[in-house]
This record gives structure tokens, sequence and C-alpha cells, in this order.
């Protein structure tokens, strides 16, 4: 399974906006002797925030080089960003977990197993048609490759310069922001506020410590303790009147740097 042994348990995740729905489906996953730990979620945005949440259990998984979950139930047909744009993020992840979508409408079949679901369940499912489901989820994880060093079946090492989707909600809309696409990252409280290369900026619901600690082998450095940088886009180190700042592209934006990262980010800059 996920750990490839015979008595490893899975970790999945629900998503249904429907309550009833939710719970059912929760309950019917429990119920099942392969399910170790089931992870719930009302909408697209409140699961791709739970994978980037600080569980314990999903750290260790990301540090064996298995995806934070083996696999995803989902729902289709929900407010904001739909199940199937979601599984769109899910299958892009390296490694990606089995997708299973859970759903009352059938016109969507096509298109769920182009995107590599191994099944299609249509509410309502009874326990016995969801344990199917289970069993080709254990089926797919037992042809997944071994990370380096691990056990057979289990999922490959995801890779540092994979590209992380940050959800951002917006007036009842779910905007997916690539990592890729962020230039500078301002604190602002509990919250942080991404600068990205159209022009915009959004508000997001992360600490800047907790990004500086998931970006930082993407390329991404602290210069102040309100400010993140995308490391390869600091056209100049300059000395100002209140200290040193950086150039941030060809656009002539500056952002202070404090004195406690100066030297830190001259060795990051020398050594790029």
């Amino acid at each position: 399974m996920s750990a490839h042994n015979e008595t490893r348990r899975l970790v999945v995740l629900a998503v249904d906006d429907e309550p009833h729905g939710l719970s059912l489906l929760v309950e019917g996953l429990q119920s099942n002797p392969h399910i170790g730990r089931v992870f719930a979620a009302v909408d697209a945005a409140e699961a791709l925030r739970l994978l980037a949440s600080d569980d314990e259990e999903l750290r260790r998984r990301k540090e064996r080089g298995l995806p934070p979950i083996d696999a995803v139930f989902a729902d289709l047909q929900m407010p904001g960003l739909s199940g199937m744009e979601m599984a769109r993020v899910f299958s892009a992840l390296n490694p990606a977990p089995v997708l299973v979508f859970v759903t009352g409408h059938a016109s969507e079949a096509v298109n769920a197993f182009d995107l590599g679901a191994v099944d299609y369940l249509l509410k309502p499912c009874n326990q016995s048609r969801l344990d199917r489901a289970v069993d080709r989820v254990l089926e797919k994880l037992r042809t997944v490759p071994a990370p380096s060093g691990g056990q057979p079946g289990a999922a490959a090492p995801a890779k540092p310069d994979d590209d992380e989707v940050i959800p951002v909600e917006l007036a009842g809309t779910t905007k997916l922001v690539p990592r890729s696409t962020v230039r500078w990252v301002e604190a602002q409280g509990d919250y942080a506020r991404l600068f990205t290369t159209d022009g915009n900026s959004h508000l997001v619901r992360i600490p800047l410590t907790q990004l500086e600690e998931r970006w930082e082998k993407a390329g991404f450095v602290r210069i102040h303790r309100s400010f993140l940088v995308a490391l390869n886009l600091i056209t100049e180190l300059r000395m100002g009147q209140g200290g040193y700042q950086v150039v941030i592209g060809n656009d002539e934006k500056l952002l202070p740097v404090s004195r406690r990262h100066t030297r830190e980010l001259k060795d990051r800059l020398t050594g790029r």
C-alpha cells in the first residue's frame, strides 16, 4: 500500500460540499479495513489547505517521499473550484494521490478517467461498491514504483522544484496561484500577501514563516521579517540610506533587507 506492506493502512481524503453526503462517505471509508485515517473537507479550497497543513502524519509521509494522502474520494459538483478542477491539481502533484470520484452525475465519467481516476461511483453508493473502489486504489498503489531506497509499491519521491499551487479565495471564487508566478511575499499579521508576475497581489491565510519553510528549497529567501523573495528575481543588492535593499526584476522594485538577514542573502546570491 502506501508504505507498501500489507499491514499499512491507507490515509485518504473525502471531499463533498453536502454535509450529509460527506458524512456518509467518511463513515463508509472508515468502515473499510484497509483505511487507516480519513480527512474530510467541504470544498476544494479546504482540501488544498489541508494538504498544505502542518499535520504531523502528513509531514512524515512527505519526508518519506510519499504523497500526503494515498487517495482522494471527491464529489464533482461543488461551488468555487469543482471536483474536476481540483482533480487536475492533484493529478499534477509528484507524487500524486489516487483519484476516485463519488457523484450523482454520470456525464463526467469520461473526463474523470482521462484524469487517471481509478473509479467513478454514483450516489448513493453502498458499502460493497465503495469497498470495490478501495480495492482498485490498492491495486493502483501496488503498481507505483518505490522511492529510492524505499519499499516496492510506494510512491516516487517529490522533486524539490515541483510547482506548488496556492488556493486564493475572493468573493466566492477560488483562484489557483502557482508558486512559480510569485515574485515576493509580504507578511500581514497572520496572513501573507503574494505579489505575482502579472502585477496582481493575493492575500492568503498562511503565516510568512510557514511559507519560508515550505518554499526554501524552491529558491525563496527571507530578507526581512516582513518579506520573502524569489532569489532568482533579485537583480541587485544595493546600500541605501537605511541599510541594504534588493532590486526585484527590471522594474526597480525595492525591498528592504534587515541586518540579520544580510549575510545569509549575500551568501545565497554568491552561491547562485
